[in-house]
């Protein structure tokens, strides 16, 4: 027969022993949320980044420009919307706002969908960010070289852009990780909802969510240091020498 807990320390080791199985289901679950909403996200505000920094030209035909207008201020309207509004409240929308509609969506498609947008209308002001931080003599020279806007895009100022926002990314990744924990309001069955579920039985929820914090803290921690190494591993060699310092240095 197993003894009782008498402080918490104890309480935390036995509902996390006791409860292991749900602790697990509910960290696989915030990880294919956060993962695939916001893998789908970065894309999402890819697109949106690309079509708020388009350019306007004057000597374009009407219709051209009516459409890439238009195409601006549905970007600019999906990013204050879902910049200006919480998490929680969006998932409470979509979710209970396409039921009502006649789409039978599960809350896990309800949360991958959330995560997506969400991610999507914040990254894409990053992404808009970067390119602007790339010197318009870059964008300026790959025309000049006679490349078409989209082609010096994707050729020339995103690779450059993308190893600006790389930190950015990561944070984003992280905080979706974390945030994940507000879809237990559309019965997404993630670490929180099962913390509750677990605290619940012995009414014990410090000690239970004491357990999935160390959780969160570990993921965290082992994909920071992963986005690490990927940002040192795109930053390239220290020691490089540059072509114009080498042809000095031996004249």
């Amino acid at each position: 027969m197993t003894e009782t807990p008498t402080n918490s320390f104890e309480w935390v080791w036995f509902i996390a022993k006791k409860y292991s199985d749900l602790f697990i289901r509910g960290t696989w679950l915030t990880l294919v949320v956060a993962v695939t909403g916001t893998l789908a996200g970065f894309i999402l505000g890819y697109i949106v980044g690309i079509v708020q920094d388009t350019r306007i030209n004057k000597e374009d035909n009407i219709i051209k420009r009516g459409i890439v207008r238009l195409f601006k201020i549905i970007a600019t309207v999906y990013v204050e919307l879902f910049r200006g509004t919480p998490m929680i409240v969006q998932a409470m929308i979509v979710f209970y706002g396409l039921r009502q509609s006649g789409l039978e969506i599960d809350s896990i498609s309800a949360g991958i969908l959330v995560t997506l947008l969400n991610t999507g209308a914040y990254m894409a002001e990053t992404v808009r960010a970067g390119i602007k931080s790339i010197d318009i003599g870059q964008r300026e020279g790959a025309l000049a070289l006679g490349m078409s806007p989209i082609a010096a895009m994707f050729h020339i100022i995103l690779p450059q852009a993308f190893k600006n926002i790389v930190p950015e990314m990561a944070n984003t990744f992280l905080t979706n990780l974390k945030m994940t924990s507000v879809l237990n309001v559309i019965g997404v069955q993630e670490l929180f909802l099962q913390a509750k579920t677990a605290g619940g039985t012995y009414y014990k929820y410090l000690e239970s969510y004491l357990v999935i914090a160390l959780i969160y803290l570990v993921l965290c921690f082992v994909f920071s240091r992963i986005f690490a190494l990927i940002e040192k591993k795109m930053a390239g060699q220290k020691d490089y020498v540059l072509a114009v310092e080498y042809m000095e240095n031996t004249q």
